[in-house]
């Protein structure tokens, strides 16, 4: 039962805030009118339930690898060359074809035409076939999708298919100017984009996390609250066993004297046992009980290995007003981001590592807080929402820092990167990600084994 529990709220947690970071993505691309062809929680499976909406054609669902989710929006991954706009314009005559058809009539590499039809197909221009859909000679197929009056896809903002004139997926719509077609289409991808509207695109993702941790945290110490010491010198109960405890010491006794020194709030109680836990001699205690004070004697053995005689404060639940509030979740969030900025610094990445956890632990440790309540779990929420958002921020590809980085690169060269520049940037920090990944594994089982 405890596997189970810490499963189902490992994928809760995680699911719930994947869902969320991907929606700040999907929201941004509409909002500069970028096409989004799939939004799924889970990774990519070919077993999924989904759903196309009609308003964004965008097709929503779910896999049964639920361990992340991801957007498939328009343009990211660039394939095709200069040759694209007269690409589209022969599928668009043709209402089908193939590689091999196009790579013929327009004297191109099958290669090269092939990748300039997976191009278009990524930027939700036309359609691949189903795998299992072939022609005579075993190739995929390529159609035309259906296009309103305007030309506009089920992906675009405005489309409207009753109007007259609008085609079918797979039927032909000659373009008299496949250059200027071929630029609109680009203008609704990512690709198409200018760079600082990528970079947004990119920051959205990340943002949502930080915000949403931000008002978690602001919420639980306005509303839930927190518990906090009283300074009074009443405890709330005592170690069974403990050096209070075998003196006579309970639940509710006032703890007036410490070795002659009157204490009337828990600070002075704290400072005054410090004080003799140093000296490492027995002491005398005088609480009241009912009314009634009683003298008793502290044995504290000379050694000073006792530290504690096993008595606790007495809590209150503290609700912060809102400038309170606001203070303590900037000083957090702060701390959040120093921590995992650290991790890029040689020097610290081996002990932030340390201190990490995987997917394993977050899963043990959602389960634990589930368990303590709605205010340990709105905190665990808050703090794993933050380290998605600003590990995703790292400028380590292919995080969304790292296309960031690769953005202003570009942006700054004023030219593209090479795809082999960009696939080998990615697979070293896959194989960053993949060392931190096994070494916070490792810290998990040994923590749980331990």
């Amino acid at each position: 039962m405890t596997a189970i529990s810490a499963i189902f709220w490992g994928l809760v947690v995680i699911s719930l805030l994947v869902v969320l970071h991907e929606g700040g993505h999907f929201l941004a691309a509409r909002a500069f009118g970028v096409r989004v062809t799939e939004f799924f929680l889970g990774m990519p499976c070919k077993a999924r339930i989904s759903r196309r909406s009609r308003k964004y054609g965008t097709e929503f669902g779910v896999t049964p690898i639920l361990l992340g989710g991801y957007n498939r929006i328009c343009g990211m991954e660039y394939l095709g060359n200069d040759r694209l706009g007269d690409v589209l314009a022969l599928v668009q005559r043709d209402g089908t074809t193939t590689a091999s058809k196009v790579a013929d009539e327009l004297g191109m590499s099958y290669d090269d035409a092939y990748d300039d039809l997976l191009t278009l197909t990524d930027w939700g221009s036309i359609a691949r076939t189903k795998p299992s859909s072939k022609d005579e000679e075993g190739e995929d197929v390529f159609s035309t999708l259906q296009r309103d009056a305007n030309l506009l896809t089920m992906y675009d903002k405005g489309h409207d298919f009753g109007s007259i004139g609008t085609t079918g997926a797979g039927e032909a719509r000659p373009i008299d100017d496949a250059a200027a077609f071929c630029e609109t289409e680009r203008a609704r991808t990512y690709e198409g984009r200018s760079w600082w509207q990528r970079i947004l695109l990119l920051l959205a993702g990340p943002a949502v996390n930080i915000i949403l941790a931000f008002a978690l945290v602001i919420g639980s110490l306005m509303i839930v609250g927190v518990e906090v010491v009283s300074n009074t010198n009443v405890i709330s109960g005592v170690d069974e066993g403990g050096l209070a405890y075998r003196a006579g010491l309970r639940g509710g006794d006032a703890i007036v004297e410490v070795a002659g020194t009157p204490t009337d709030t828990w600070q002075a109680i704290s400072d005054t046992l410090d004080a003799q836990f140093q000296a490492a001699e027995p002491f005398e205690l005088v609480y009241e009980r009912d009314g009634a004070r009683h003298t008793v004697e502290i044995d504290l053995p000379s050694d000073g290995s006792v530290t504690a005689i096993g008595v606790y404060a007495t809590t209150e639940w503290y609700h912060a007003s809102f400038p309170q509030a606001v203070m303590v979740a900037s000083s957090y969030v702060l701390m959040v981001a120093k921590t995992v900025a650290e991790l890029i610094v040689p020097t610290h990445t081996v002990e932030i590592v340390s201190q990490s956890s995987s997917v394993v632990g977050i899963s043990v440790m959602a389960s634990q807080a589930a368990s303590a309540g709605a205010a340990d779990f709105i905190q665990l929420l808050a703090a794993v929402s933050l380290s998605l958002g600003f590990m995703n921020l790292l400028p380590i590809p292919p995080l969304d820092g790292g296309k960031i980085l690769i953005e202003v690169v570009q942006a700054v060269r004023r030219k593209r990167l090479s795809l082999r520049a960009q696939s080998i940037i990615s697979y070293v920090g896959l194989g960053f990600f993949l060392f931190i990944f096994v070494f916070a594994l490792f810290n998990d089982v040994t923590r749980i084994i331990g």
